[in-house]
């Protein structure tokens, strides 16, 4: 007899709807989540809906990455200036940063791969999840958003696309950190100066270290709404589709192929 808990009666289901967010399996692509990994590791890790390994990769990328110098050696690398890179990079830091960056990457790859594998198990179960919960905090439910609504506020604020689509977690995280890289970055500042006029005091004020963190992050933003929006919709749809059999395509209706049936 299977051992099954009350609140799980079923091997694999595709998705859990709760108060904070929307957690579902879906096909990835390893290679992208692999790359995302490589771009800033934990990002990976937070497209697969890992949370708690990817905020700890990524808390860790801004600790090492900013004890190591990494970011200030690369825009050194960028600019052909190579012997200032060698000089800023901490390598005690350094060497600490690259066991960890490889293990995200392998990591989230694997992981992506074996995912896959259990989604379609649970697309062919087809289990019965949750689609509407509601709390005293918050209500959550499946619905179908539009995409370049998702996009759109990313740009705006990274976060507030995944607030589009009910992702509270990703959302809180996304935006408490664009802040700090915001704020660290004098990044608005240099703006104000370049309104101005004032490009060579804009170039002076920004702290580059801070800044390469933002391009990732505002990237990762974006994407990361776009495609769970649509997978959102996938699931809406699925959910819809099952339900609708189950409640009326038992009912068959006989249509009459002949004259003397008729009569």
């Amino acid at each position: 007899m299977n051992n099954f808990n009350s609140t799980n009666r079923e091997r694999r289901f595709k998705a859990h709807v709760s108060s904070i967010g929307t957690t579902q399996l879906h096909l990835r692509n390893p290679y992208i989540i692999a790359w995302w990994s490589a771009a800033f590791p934990g990002f990976g890790h937070l497209l697969l809906s890992k949370y708690l390994r990817g905020y700890a990769l990524f808390l860790w990328e801004i600790l090492v990455n900013n004890m190591a110098n990494i970011n200030q050696a690369m825009v050194y690398s960028f600019t052909g200036n190579i012997g200032m890179a060698k000089e800023v990079l901490e390598p005690r830091w350094m060497l600490l940063y690259i066991p960890v960056y490889i293990f995200g990457i392998w990591d989230s790859y694997r992981t992506s791969v074996d995912m896959n594998k259990v989604f379609i198990l649970a697309e062919r179960e087809n289990a019965d999840f949750n689609s509407y919960i509601i709390g005293a905090f918050e209500i959550n439910y499946l619905d179908k958003r539009r995409p370049i609504m998702a996009i759109l506020w990313s740009l705006f604020t990274p976060g507030l696309g995944q607030l589009y689509i009910h992702r509270v977690l990703t959302a809180v995280f996304t935006m408490a950190f664009m802040i700090v890289f915001v704020y660290f970055s004098n990044v608005l500042s240099a703006v104000h100066f370049l309104f101005l006029g004032e490009i060579k005091q804009a170039t002076m004020v920004i702290d580059p270290q801070w800044f390469m963190f933002i391009p990732s992050h505002i990237s990762f933003a974006v994407y990361d709404s776009y495609v769970n929006t649509v997978e959102n919709n996938k699931l809406f749809e699925s959910e819809q589709r099952k339900f609708l059999k189950e409640q009326f395509q038992q009912y068959h209706v006989k249509i009459p192929i002949s004259v003397d049936e008729v009569k």
